[in-house]
């Protein structure tokens, strides 16, 4: 990954490679940490952090969430990523990966004691599904794993833990020669990717599923702002998998994925097998929204 200068963990800028913890770091044993996903744009007025305030306050309801006490708050969190952005001197995109942990002093399983620590990296990474994928679309592969259910997990929360669920699809995808997953709640109903959230488009109306068992997307409600504003027809309601193959058009979200299109699920042609009409329109809102080109939204940014 590309390195940047300075990390910043407890109130401290770090050098990235000074930036260690503890092999009994509580987090790494039993997974209660949280962490959050964020992203900054080069704009015309310079770099910009996308949705700070939505991020942040994200990353503390996880917290509360989990039963973590956040050593920080909310102004001071936004105060660093500001800060840190500042001290790197990025010259293009970044992202941004602030991470609440529990750290060194307790084992077991009793996590109340553990000291809780805090940090945020930031490096330069474009995009997450490839270039190419943003403009011809990617392949994707319904998982033989299940989304995390409701009754054995927290899915509001951006917690660590959850994402072991989300490898082992993603492994499963690529080892079969797929680009990314998509996984199914314990109903059987379409849930969301390993990290993104999922539409599709049916006769002129824009459908994902409800976040029952998922991450309250930032992204995926920015685009759905978007595409109310452009007067597109709107659903939020469970989608089967062979719904799925009947699509228009599909796409992922996500402060990674951006606004993906998907042309192939398990082996069935998505539309016309590319980036599809309203798929295009929406990206381009979003990348106008995110690279400060609508003035409508710009108060989303915050200009480093």
């Amino acid at each position: 990954m590309n390195k940047a200068e300075f990390i910043w963990m407890d109130g401290t800028f770090v050098p990235w490679d000074e930036a260690n913890v503890h092999i009994l770091t509580h987090t790494l044993h039993y997974g209660n940490g949280v962490f959050e996903g964020t992203r900054a744009y080069q704009t015309q007025k310079g770099l910009a952090i996308f949705k700070l305030r939505e991020h942040t306050t994200r990353l503390l309801n996880s917290a509360k969430i989990t039963m973590i006490t956040p050593n920080f708050d909310l102004e001071t969190l936004e105060q660093a990523q500001i800060e840190l952005l500042r001290k790197n001197h990025f010259k293009s995109n970044v992202y941004l990966r602030p991470l609440i942990f529990l750290g060194y002093g307790v084992m077991g399983l009793y996590h109340v004691s553990a000291p809780v620590r805090t940090a945020i990296a930031a490096w330069e990474w474009g995009t997450y599904l490839g270039e190419e994928g943003l403009e011809k679309g990617i392949r994707v592969k319904i998982s033989s794993f299940v989304r995390n259910p409701v009754k054995s997990t927290m899915g509001k929360a951006k917690a660590v833990a959850n994402y072991l669920n989300s490898q082992m699809a993603k492994f499963e995808a690529k080892d079969a020669g797929y680009d990314e997953a998509l996984l199914l709640d314990d109903d059987g109903f379409i849930a969301e990717g390993s990290g993104e959230c999922f539409f599709i488009i049916r006769d002129g109306v824009l459908i994902s599923p409800p976040n029952d068992n998922s991450l309250e997307s930032i992204t995926q409600g920015m685009v759905l702002e978007l595409a109310r504003a452009k007067g597109i027809p709107v659903e939020r309601r469970r989608v089967t998998r062979d719904e799925v193959y009947m699509a228009d058009e599909a796409f992922f979200t996500g402060t990674a994925a951006e606004v993906t299109p998907i042309r192939n699920v398990d082996g069935r042609v998505i539309g016309n097998g590319t980036r599809g009409t309203m798929t295009k329109e929406l990206q381009e809102a979003y990348f106008d929204v995110v690279y400060g080109r609508n003035p409508a939204y710009e108060h989303l940014l915050t200009y480093i």
